[in-house]
């Protein structure tokens, strides 16, 4: 074990930054929000998924809808909520002698009012899907759900009462909860209408998910994830600026590092704080990269002064990956995430990512005086810079390449301009190649357009940029998103890496970023 991770687990042996990360619990915001309308969901098969909402009556009807044994009513709030359900029920006809047998299921898109969950085929846990079962035993009652959940639209199923009596519902609505104040968030101006709509709704999306921490899906997975947390961080700085809430998630993972100072590719914080034990080589990158541009953003001293260790050992672990050639070792013993594809082969992005986040690193080392690490990275970078040229670049295709069967995939050329491997001209010349000339692997998340969306910008290719993010963001809009989604591909709408689309989170951390890159590049 190095002197650094010696000195990285003393600090954290003490609980101290646990502590600062606790002192830093953030204020929830608090909304009550009521039902919008009554509505049904339809078949259509031009519409995304294949189901559509349409009016069924306004909010003012419901109490008036008596439901029996195999009834159901759905709901719209208008908007996508975060928050905690209640509704009164109230038995009509003989006193109730017999439990109410209710059905809740929440959705965020008209799908999950339409199709059956129990038909649900995914690899991960259905128990993601947003769905109570209840016995209510006394009625009249006002009934209030503990759990948080993540929806706009609500079905209400009656399961059973008893031949003699019926209910109806009324008074529902939800407490909705952000950390986000959005009220003095700055207006973004712009002529081009749709993209004011792209940024409020990036707004809304990253309000959702800021919760007690940065969460990745108020759906799923509710948790801290590092390579969100960098993205929304830097909507969050070009907007509501809650720093400390950044701040308070640094903490937490430089807090719970592995035996190897390695921080862990996401946290659980209830009932402590828990590291997962899955860790993946581009988001502990992130960690060092996220510090950088959080201290960009404030200018905190203390922070970087006391998570530098972490953050330097995250570059450490990611030299050590390298082989002969000073290039990534490709094989069966790691996981770097890059971008949900199957076929995608994650050496050249994981390369490009080494070096952005050597760079960042460099910065920070100067900014600390620590002249050693920052002279051991300087002879890395050069290293890795150069082997990326020799290996990976091939002149006669005009592409980076990743892996042994020589990939060439979209997420390779993106990343290694926004590593700076080429200089601007010749990153700008590999981007127009890439627009025109598009490669097989192509892109399934809106985390892998954002980097895309940037490398545009920074290479000056603004109108390019803008209207792919008009494309892609703006196609959510049309296929009607309220808030922007886990996985998007615009040529497979039903696309899931889990195996169904109803296990999608349809608000997720990691699109919310149009609104840092309208308000950085446009505004």
């Amino acid at each position: 074990m190095s002197f650094q991770q010696n000195q990285t687990f003393e600090i954290n042996r003490n609980g101290r930054f646990e502590q600062i990360a606790d002192d830093l619990g953030p204020i929830l915001y608090r909304e009550n929000v009521v039902v919008n309308q009554i509505v049904e969901v339809v078949k259509n098969k031009g519409k995304i998924h294949g189901w559509e909402v349409k009016s069924g009556g306004s909010a003012g009807e419901l109490s008036k809808q008596v439901l029996g044994k195999g009834d159901q009513v759905i709901l719209d709030f208008g908007d996508h909520q975060v928050g905690y359900l209640s509704l009164h029920i109230q038995p009509v006809g003989s006193p109730p002698d017999a439990p109410l047998h209710l059905r809740l299921t929440f959705g965020e898109m008209p799908v999950e009012m339409a199709e059956s969950f129990s038909d649900y085929d995914g690899w991960i846990s259905s128990s993601w899907l947003q769905e109570e079962t209840i016995h209510v035993d006394v009625l009249p009652n006002q009934l209030k759900l503990p759990r948080r959940y993540s929806f706009r639209y609500l079905k209400i199923e009656v399961l059973d009462t008893s031949p003699k009596y019926k209910v109806s519902f009324d008074n529902v609505s939800i407490e909705a909860v952000t950390s986000a104040d959005v009220h003095n968030v700055d207006t973004f101006e712009h002529k081009d209408k749709e993209l004011v709509e792209i940024d409020r709704v990036s707004i809304k999306t990253l309000q959702d998910c800021m919760q007690d921490v940065f969460e990745d899906g108020p759906k799923r997975d509710r948790r801290l994830w590092l390579g969100d947390l960098r993205l929304q961080a830097m909507a969050n700085y070009a907007t509501v600026q809650n720093n400390e809430l950044v701040k308070r998630n640094l903490y937490q993972f430089a807090a719970v590092p592995n035996q190897d100072g390695q921080v862990s590719a996401n946290l659980f914080v209830e009932p402590t704080l828990i590291p997962d034990d899955t860790f993946l080589f581009d988001y502990s990158l992130f960690f060092t990269t996220t510090l950088y541009d959080y201290y960009q953003a404030t200018k905190d001293d203390e922070a970087i002064h006391d998570l530098w260790m972490t953050a330097y050992r995250q570059i450490e672990i990611g030299i050590e990956r390298l082989d002969r050639r000073c290039i990534v070792e490709d094989d069966d013993s790691w996981w770097s995430f890059i971008d949900w594809h199957p076929e995608l082969n994650k050496q050249g992005p994981s390369q490009a990512i080494l070096i952005y986040a050597l760079r960042r690193a460099i910065e920070l080392a100067e900014i600390l005086q620590k002249e050693n690490e920052k002279n051991f990275m300087l002879t890395q970078l050069a290293k890795v810079e150069e082997a990326s040229i020799k290996y990976l670049w091939k002149e006669g295709q005009g592409f980076f390449v990743s892996g042994e069967q020589e990939q060439v995939s979209w997420a390779t050329q993106v990343w290694m301009v926004l590593a700076e491997v080429l200089d601007q001209e010749k990153s700008r010349v590999l981007l127009k190649r890439l627009l025109t000339e598009p490669p097989k692997i192509e892109m399934n998340t809106p985390y892998m357009h954002h980097h895309l969306v940037e490398a545009l910008f920074l290479v000056g290719l603004d109108h390019e940029a803008t209207n792919w993010m008009k494309m892609y963001w703006g196609g959510m809009l049309q296929d009607g998103a309220d808030t922007f989604w886990e996985l998007y591909n615009p040529t497979d709408k039903e696309f899931s890496p889990y195996g169904n689309h109803l296990i999608n989170s349809y608000c997720h951390a990691w699109s919310c970023t149009p609104t840092y890159l309208l308000r950085k590049f446009l505004k």
